[in-house]
C-alpha cells in the first residue's frame, strides 16, 4: 500500500475523530439543561455543567499537544479516543449531579485532542495543501457541530429518554478507536527535541511574543469568545424573542453547521490558493462582526436563516486559515505544542463565554451580547489586517528552544 493511500485513510480516521469530538459535545447543546434539571441542578449549575468541559480542555490541549511532540501522534489519539467513549459512556449513565460533573469534565480533558489531529494533518500535507488539511478539521467542527444538535434533539424524544443520544456517541467513540487502530500509522515528522518539562510556560511565553504566532492564537481567541458568547444564548435569545423550539433552533444551527462542511470541507483550498489566507482573515474577521449584529435583528424565518448562511461563510473562511498560517509559521517539531497552546486558548474561551454572554443577558439587554461579540471582532479586525497583510517568510518560523527564553526576532516580511 502507497504512503499516499495510508495517508489518506488516516486523515479520513483523524476526520471522523474531530467529527466525534464535536459531535459528543453539540449532542448535549439541545438537552442539557432539561438533562441536569432531572437531577436537581439549578440554572447556575446547568450554566458551570457547560463550562467544566471547556475548562478542562483548556488545560489539558497543551498537554496532548505537547505529548504527541514527544511520544508520536498515534498513541495519543488512541489513548484519548478510547477515553472519550468512556467517560461519554460514564457520563450517559450516570446516576447523581456530582457524577454529571465528574465525567463531563473527564470528557472534556480526553476530547481535548483535537490539537494532536491538527498536528498529524500538518505532518502528512504539503504546505500547499495545508489550508485544505486544516479546513478538513473545520469541516468536521462543522459536521459535528450540525449533527449533535440534530441527534441530541430527535433522539431525546424517544421512549428510551435524554440519555440515548449520548449513549449513540459513545458507542460512535468506540467505533472510532478500532478504526484509529487500524488505520492510523505515525507519520514521517522531524524527531522532537527533548524537553526537561512536559509544560513550560517560557515556551508559552515565547510562542505568545512572537510577532505572527502570538498574533494569530490572539485572533483565534477572540473568534472563539465572539462565536461562543452567540452560541450560549442564541437558543434562549430565540425562544424569548420569536418563541422558537429547541428543534427550529436545531434547525437553525444546522444551517451553520452545513455551510461550515461545504465551505471548510469542499472549496476553503480552492479560495486559499486564489486569494490567500491573509486576505481570507482580512475579510472575515469584520464579515462575521457584522454578521453578529444581524443576528440580533434577524426575524425568522427567510431573514434569520439567511443571516446564518453569512455568520458560517465568514467564520468558515477566517478559523481554517488561521490555523494553516499557525502551522506554516512553526517547525515540524513544535507543532503539537503551539497548535494544543491555541486549542488550549478556544477552550479558555469557551469556558469563560457562556458566563460573559450570562450576565449582559439578563442585566442589560437579550440583544447585548451580540453586539459586544461584534465589538471583540471590530476591534481585532485592526489586528487581523496588521497580522496578515504582510507573512513572514519560512526562515521566520517559532523555534522553541529546550529551554526558551525569548521570542523569537522576525526578519522584514516578504509581500503576501
Amino acid at each position: 500500500m502507497s504512503q499516499t493511500t495510508t495517508n489518506k485513510r488516516a486523515l479520513g480516521v483523524i476526520f471522523l475523530t474531530v467529527v466525534l469530538d464535536l459531535l459528543g459535545f453539540g449532542i448535549v447543546i439541545p438537552l442539557l439543561s432539561f438533562y441536569a434539571e432531572g437531577y436537581g441542578a439549578s440554572t447556575l449549575q446547568v450554566t458551570l455543567l457547560m463550562a467544566c468541559y471547556s475548562a478542562a480542555q483548556f488545560i489539558f490541549a497543551p498537554l496532548w499537544g505537547t505529548l504527541s511532540d514527544r511520544y508520536g501522534r498515534r498513541p495519543i489519539l488512541l489513548m484519548s479516543i478510547a477515553m472519550t467513549a468512556l467517560m461519554l459512556a460514564g457520563f450517559a449513565g450516570s446516576a447523581s449531579l456530582i457524577l454529571l460533573f465528574v465525567f463531563r469534565t473527564l470528557h472534556g480533558v480526553f476530547a481535548a485532542n483535537i490539537s494532536t489531529a491538527q498536528a498529524y494533518v500538518a505532518d502528512v500535507t504539503s504546505d500547499a495543501d495545508r489550508a485544505k488539511g486544516m479546513g478538513m478539521i473545520g469541516a468536521a467542527f462543522g459536521l459535528g457541530f450540525t449533527l449533535g444538535p440534530v441527534i441530541g434533539g430527535v433522539f431525546a424524544e424517544t421512549e428510551l429518554g435524554l440519555s440515548l443520544p449520548i449513549w449513540i456517541a459513545a458507542g460512535l467513540s468506540a467505533l472510532n478507536f478500532f478504526l484509529a487502530l487500524a488505520f492510523v500509522k505515525e507519520p514521517e515528522r522531524v524527531r522532537p527535541r527533548d524537553r526537561k518539562r512536559t509544560l513550560n510556560p517560557a515556551a508559552f511565553l515565547a510562542v505568545m511574543k512572537h510577532p505572527k504566532v502570538g498574533a494569530y492564537i490572539v485572533l483565534g481567541f477572540a473568534m472563539t469568545v465572539a462565536f461562543s458568547m452567540m452560541e450560549s444564548v442564541f437558543a434562549l435569545f430565540q425562544e424569548h424573542r420569536h418563541d422558537m423550539s429547541a428543534r427550529e433552533v436545531g434547525y437553525v444551527l444546522g444551517v451553520i453547521g452545513v455551510v461550515g462542511i461545504v465551505i471548510q470541507g469542499g472549496l476553503i483550498g480552492r479560495l486559499t490558493k486564489r486569494f490567500g489566507e491573509g486576505a481570507l482573515i482580512r475579510v472575515g474577521v469584520p464579515g462575521l462582526a457584522l454578521s453578529l449584529i444581524a443576528l440580533a435583528y434577524a426575524t425568522p424565518w427567510a431573514p434569520l436563516f439567511g443571516v446564518a448562511f453569512f455568520l458560517a461563510l465568514f467564520q468558515s473562511l477566517v478559523q481554517p486559515s488561521l490555523n494553516s498560517l499557525l502551522s506554516r509559521q512553526t517547525t515540524a517539531e513544535d507543532q503539537g505544542f503551539v497548535l494544543g497552546t491555541n486549542q488550549s486558548l478556544s477552550a479558555l474561551a469557551r469556558a469563560v463565554s457562556p458566563a460573559i454572554a450570562g450576565v449582559v443577558y439578563t442585566s442589560v439587554s437579550d440583544r447585548a451580547p451580540f453586539w459586544l461579540s461584534a465589538g471583540i471582532l471590530a476591534v481585532c479586525t485592526v489586528l487581523a489586517i496588521r497580522a496578515t497583510k504582510n507573512l513572514s517568510s519560512p526562515q521566520d518560523s517559532l523555534t522553541l528552544d529546550p529551554e526558551p527564553s525569548g521570542s523569537n526576532e522576525s526578519a522584514p516580511d516578504s509581500a503576501d
